[in-house]
């Protein structure tokens, strides 16, 4: 087929081809114009001249434009497919938004391993500039943040003195001082180097392979969508047995603020500046006077994962929980995915369907070899207590904050259990987070 085509293409080039020849000899012909318009052929065979060249422009024109018809319909008709409509251009590089990283980094030299990884996987030093914010003043770790030149750029933290705190808070001076630290980081990116946005990781982070694929596809969706304010690449519940690997595309909305590896927008940091809390801003970020009923765009397989048990929390939650998270290692195209099923309606309508469609069951069933049905079901709590018992039974994060449980959306926590989809979830008239449940 392929041949037969060349072959048409090729002889409609020589007949298009012939035809202007014989028209160019037919124009240079004497007594090609009227002898009455013609008195001196020496005089009038310049104006001739660029008459016949004109002519023979657009002529070319005309058979070039001929040629490209025919390729196209060659092409569209070939193994007998329809003609496609024209695609919209990709875009280049150039018109691709700039998101820095920001890395919050202290006295840990092992923020080689998150660097390396960011370094590695970034597809693009101008799209993706690093920047390495510095506190405390370490001078190991500033060395090796030097270590890697211009790769990135290195900040520090001017006011490395002692926070007055209240007595009661005198051994929480660690979590006063990051909180300062990311007050002056996240100005230094919004207001020093006027960027738009930025993607926030810590220095005992690693990232997974599609780590800045995920944030391009979604950065149109939080700007897009006064609902998020937000997109984490954290998966609170995300470890290995609760998630399902082969569906590493799937993403939520949660109302829970994960961190971890997160975007925000200017916008947003314009109007949590001005109020930011002297310490814990994590747990202030989850408030509702922050949240205001907006949500984060979180994955079913984390993107991230945290390699730091030494730190301000002393290790907290690490042993039991952060070090089983599954961090992603098979690549995802997320910019060639449709994420519009994320937008809040959308996403309320198919969701919501999903799980109260779901049979509801019994934890004891659901702790039995599930049989041969392996489809979602729904394990239902009634109140607070309800909730933490279940959740610490199937291996949940069972805390909550200003009411919201980790990863849970409208209540709603999804998770895997011995291979099983399982929804746990409020009843279905449920009306609200209250936050005297933390």
């Amino acid at each position: 087929m392929l041949k037969k085509t060349s072959l048409a293409l090729w002889g409609a080039a020589l007949f298009l081809a012939w035809n202007g020849l014989l028209l160019l000899f037919l124009w240079s012909r004497p007594g090609s114009l009227p002898d009455s318009q013609s008195p001196d052929p020496s005089r009038l065979l310049p104006a001739q001249l660029l008459r016949l060249a004109q002519d023979a422009e657009a002529e070319l024109r005309l058979q070039r434009d001929l040629l490209l018809q025919i390729q196209r319909l060659s092409r569209s008709h070939r193994g007998g497919k329809n003609p496609k409509p024209p695609q919209t251009a990709a875009p280049s590089e150039a018109e691709l938004p700039v998101i820095p990283v920001l890395v919050l980094a202290c006295d840990r030299s092992s923020v080689r391993r998150c660097l390396d990884k960011l370094l590695r996987y970034r597809p693009s030093a101008r799209r993706f500039p690093v920047i390495v914010s510095q506190d405390c003043g370490h001078a190991e770790t500033a060395r090796v943040i030097a270590s890697y030149g211009q790769a990135v750029a290195h900040i520090r933290q001017p006011d490395l003195s002692d926070i007055p705190v209240p007595p009661e808070h005198r051994k929480f001076q660690g979590y006063y001082r990051i909180s300062r630290h990311y007050r002056w980081a996240l100005g230094q990116v919004f207001r020093t180097f006027r960027y738009r946005a930025a993607i926030v990781v810590e220095d005992d982070l690693e990232v997974a392979p599609d780590f800045f694929e995920y944030f391009q596809a979604a950065f149109p969706l939080l700007r897009g969508d006064p609902s998020l304010w937000c997109v984490s690449a954290w998966n609170d519940n995300g470890k290995e047995a609760m998630v399902d690997p082969a569906r590493a595309e799937l993403l939520y909305r949660t109302d829970f603020f994960p961190g971890l590896g997160w975007l925000l927008l200017a916008e947003l940091w314009d109007e949590l500046e001005p109020k930011w809390p002297p310490a814990f801003w994590d747990d202030w970020m989850r408030q509702p006077e922050q949240r205001r009923g907006r949500s984060c765009v979180r994955p079913e397989v984390s993107r991230t994962m945290t390699f730091g048990r030494k730190g301000v929390s002393h290790g907290q939650f690490f042993d039991q929980y952060l070090k089983f998270i599954k961090l992603n290692d098979r690549f995802v195209p997320f910019t060639r995915l449709d994420l519009s099923y994320l937008r809040k309606d959308e996403y309320e309508r198919f969701f919501l369907r999903q799980v109260y469609s779901a049979p509801e069951v019994q934890i004891q069933e659901l702790q039995k070899d599930p049989g041969g049905d392996p489809g979602p079901v729904r394990l239902q709590y009634r109140g607070r207590d309800s909730f933490k018992a279940l959740a610490k039974a199937l291996g949940l994060m069972d805390d909550l904050k200003s009411g919201v449980p980790r990863a849970g959306y409208r209540g709603i926590v999804s998770f895997v259990s011995r291979g099983r989809r399982v929804f746990l979830a409020p009843p279905s008239d449920w009306t609200g987070y209250d936050p005297s449940w933390s």
